[in-house]
């Protein structure tokens, strides 16, 4: 006697492959739907950090222009200098001279 126990192909798809197939169809679907939006969320962040960069950059910019100083005032303060040691050269030329040295 044979067993009449034999699945059914058409059983055997409708009750274990399909619901198989939409499990990882579904497992597919909700990974890319949860790396699209950890990529949007990504994306958001770093355009903030961007802009706080830019920012950032702006205000040092302005600082810079605002406490170094010009190219003119560097060589009004080089002149001034220099004539104030060319004052003191003399003085010690004139006094070594004086002395008889």
């Amino acid at each position: 006697m044979e067993p009449d126990f034999m699945i059914d192909p058409i059983w055997w798809i409708s009750v274990v492959e399909l619901p198989a197939l939409g499990g990882l169809f579904w497992l597919l679907w909700r990974t890319r739907h949860d790396g699209e939006q950890a990529l949007e969320a990504q994306r958001r962040q770093m355009e903030a950090e961007i802009i706080g960069l830019r920012q950032c950059l702006s205000d040092y910019k302005l600082e810079v222009a605002k406490s170094y100083a010009s190219v003119g005032y560097l060589a009004d303060v080089e002149r001034r200098l220099l004539a104030h040691l060319l004052r003191i050269e003399n003085k010690l030329d004139r006094q070594g001279t004086g002395d008889g040295r």
